[in-house]
């Protein structure tokens, strides 16, 4: 009830109805999985300086249909954004206008819900684009895959202490790695541990 509640609210209070198909009916069985690299941890001062995204249906991950963006960054990277994702600032010369990736951002994902690893953060970085031009964050559903492996490990080790870090999930769940860190790589792999918790026994 107060979701419903919540969405009708969020509905009024979007500013321009070119963005209502963020509140319709999602595509049953459909969700987004998505990673943003950053020139920082501020959503209030760093930029996204990448997106990656890719659809999940059922217990597939449609690689097929995915999303990748590299944005021109407002700031210089430091060195230590830089070591963790290996983006230059010269390697984003060709990159894109962020305003414009977030409008295809939007586009691409829909009304689907939203799935990640640590989303309140990649949420807080695309919201602070988002807000301003439609008066709202975004509606959609999320799904946080770590809080996800708490809750299943918890059930067989309730006293004992949950390591919730990426590799660790990846590892004790036997799913591959993927090589470099990049946006697009992490939504894949996190789309992976998102089907394996989901669909324990795919068909």
């Amino acid at each position: 009830m107060f979701a419903k509640f919540m969405k009708n609210r969020n509905r009024k209070k979007l500013n321009d109805e070119k963005y209502s198909y963020l509140f319709d009916i999602p595509p049953e069985g459909e969700y987004v999985c998505f990673d943003c690299e950053t020139t920082g941890l501020d959503p209030k001062t760093d930029d996204i300086i990448s997106i990656g995204a890719v659809k999940i249906k059922d217990n597939k991950i449609l690689t097929s249909k995915k999303f990748e963006r590299f944005i021109k960054p407002q700031k210089k990277l430091d060195a230590e954004s830089i070591q963790i994702h290996q983006i230059r600032t010269c390697d984003l010369i060709h990159g894109e206008d962020i305003h414009d990736v977030i409008e295809e951002f939007m586009v691409f994902i829909g009304a689907r819900p939203l799935v990640g690893y640590y989303l309140e953060f990649d949420m807080a970085m695309v919201n602070k684009y988002i807000k301003p031009r439609i008066g709202i964050n975004l509606p959609n559903k999320q799904h946080e895959v770590s809080a996800i492996y708490h809750d299943k490990k918890i059930q067989r080790i309730p006293q004992g202490h949950i390591d919730l870090r990426f590799n660790t999930i990846m590892k004790d769940l036997k799913l591959p790695f993927m090589g470099k860190h990049d946006a697009l790589n992490d939504a894949i792999m996190t789309a992976m541990i998102f089907i394996k918790l989901s669909y324990p026994n795919p068909r």
